[in-house]
């Protein structure tokens, strides 16, 4: 007679004492969040210089969003919003931290923000870890400093102790930090995935949370040196793009807008030269994915997926185990002059500008879909649907409720308030995920546009800039690359969202910005 499996010995003793059998382990969650990667920066999403196929292989076996966002253009307000399933103008934290400084050029003075999450909030990590999780943070935190780091906010486990929104030193050793220890010739992004699938090892037999939110792929661009050559070489075999490297944008703010054909031509002029803000408030934004630091860092990170997935497998708990892919921002396609007098050297421009986001418009730090518009993938093993696209849009809101109804654990209405669940979504299911908002009461490092705030409701985006009250309406089915702004031919359309973006505010309680009193 064949031996009995031990977990039918363990079910049929519990039944014949009249017991409830055992519940199945709670599912083990890993999210994988990576800092400003553009919609286009994967293979999946359009990418043909970057490879990336450990992430493309992930979305043939779950669902890719294409209309997925953050919850701002910038790192911090977005992974508020991950952690606790709330606007970032409900939470006060709407721009990066510390933020920042206000400068004569700002007619308005930049809002003031919560330079911490709040410690009364519930986070993702301690509702799970309430549950029984076991719960590991490893990367970038940048959502306050002790006493309201990772280890205060749920998480068992923090890997690096630094809760700054930088790699300290740099993607190679010495990386500086304390808790991670380094050997010449290592590297940041791989180092960290050495710790994290150490904790996976550790916790598997638990249900565990790894949140590992790598530092890649912001800045400082350092490429893994073996990688930056294979891309050197595969630079010198593209055909490159006749249109041009970088275009100007200007302040869609300005009363005197000017058009793109305009800007076109402004672009060659003397007084446009150059790597540094411009006159009539114009910054250039890179257009081109042939930065080949950058490719190198991209490629490091798909290898870092790629090692966690096969970890897993190798313990045989892929099939338990929901995996999150996303990024907290649009690319870095417009530089960083939070300093306005910053001028960029003409040899240094792929350490200022990472990559480009065609076919969307803007960057990092812009309201246009380059700064919002993420690559999203979540797998959901056995009940989620694979290799499917879902064009409905969501936001980083959605995450927390989203996770809680996957893991089978009860909804927290009131910490989840901007949230909606999209597991519909994943079962291929008809799901409405309904308005979504921005606000943005500050000025942005990453271009002289006007601080403001936008509302996408079905196919219509609008936008609102709070200097001199324009609007811009956009339909981003017809229109993704927002060429065509129909405000002044679709009045009814601009004035119903106007008015919902309105309502809204004032329903999170959203800061504006006083009048600055030191503007010239």
């Amino acid at each position: 007679m064949k031996a009995t499996h031990p977990i039918l010995s363990i079910l049929f003793a519990t039944l014949a004492f009249g017991q409830d059998p055992p519940s199945p382990q709670p599912p083990n969650i890993v999210f994988f969040l990576v800092d400003d990667l553009g919609w286009t920066d994967v293979g999946c999403y359009g990418s043909s210089f970057y490879e990336t196929p450990n992430i493309d292989q992930l979305a043939t076996e779950g669902v890719r969003f294409t209309n997925a966002y953050a919850a701002c253009h910038v790192c911090s307000p977005t992974r508020a919003s991950i952690m606790t399933g709330k606007y970032p103008a409900r939470l006060d934290l709407t721009d990066w931290l510390s933020g920042r400084k206000d400068y004569p050029f700002q007619k308005l003075k930049n809002a003031e923000i919560h330079q911490q999450l709040p410690l009364e909030e519930t986070t993702i990590a301690e509702a799970l870890k309430q549950r029984g999780y076991a719960t590991g943070h490893f990367g970038k935190w940048h959502l306050g400093e002790d006493p309201a780091g990772p280890l205060q906010q749920g998480f068992d486990v923090q890997v690096p102790r630094w809760n700054k929104g930088w790699p300290k030193a740099g993607y190679h050793a010495p990386f500086k930090f304390d808790g991670l220890g380094d050997k010449p010739g290592d590297y940041l992004t791989d180092r960290l995935t050495d710790e994290a699938l150490t904790f996976v090892e550790q916790r598997k037999y638990q249900p565990f949370f790894l949140y590992f939110s790598h530092f890649a792929v912001h800045d400082p661009i350092h490429g893994r040196p073996d990688l930056v050559e294979k891309y050197r070489k595969k630079l010198a075999r593209t055909k490159r793009p006749t249109e041009p490297k970088f275009i100007l944008e200007g302040n869609p703010d300005d009363p005197n807008l000017l058009s793109q054909q305009h800007l076109a031509k402004l672009i060659q002029r003397p007084s446009h030269k150059g790597f540094k803000v411009l006159p009539q408030r114009t910054v250039k934004i890179k257009q081109h994915q042939d930065n080949i630091e950058f490719a190198a860092m991209v490629e490091a990170m798909d290898e870092s997926l790629g090692r966690v997935l096969a970890k897993l497998e190798a313990l045989k708990l892929t099939e338990n185990t929901l995996i999150v892919f996303f990024s907290d921002n649009g690319g870095m396609s417009a530089g960083n002059f939070g300093r306005p007098t910053r001028i960029v050297a003409a040899d240094q421009l792929d350490r200022a500008f990472s990559t480009g986001n065609l076919p969307l418009r803007g960057a990092k730090g812009w309201l246009y879909e380059g700064g919002i518009r993420v690559p999203m993938i979540v797998k959901w093993p056995g009940l989620g649907k694979t290799g499917i696209v879902c064009e409905e849009p969501i936001m980083s809101t959605d995450f927390y409720p989203s996770l809680l109804e996957m893991a089978g654990l009860p909804a927290m209405p009131n910490q989840t308030a901007d949230g909606k669940s999209f597991v519909p979504a994943l079962k291929g299911e008809s799901f409405n995920r309904g308005a979504i908002y921005w606000h943005f009461p500050h000025y942005s490092n990453h271009g002289m546009q006007s601080p403001g705030g936008a509302i996408r409701l079905g196919d219509y985006k609008l936008l609102e800039y709070y200097e001199n009250n324009t609007v811009q309406l956009f339909n981003l089915r017809e229109d993704i690359g927002e060429q065509n702004d129909l405000s002044h031919s679709e009045t009814d359309k601009a004035a119903n969202l106007r008015s919902r973006l309105h309502a809204w505010r004032q329903q999170v309680s959203a800061k504006m910005m006083p009048a600055n009193p030191d503007y010239r």
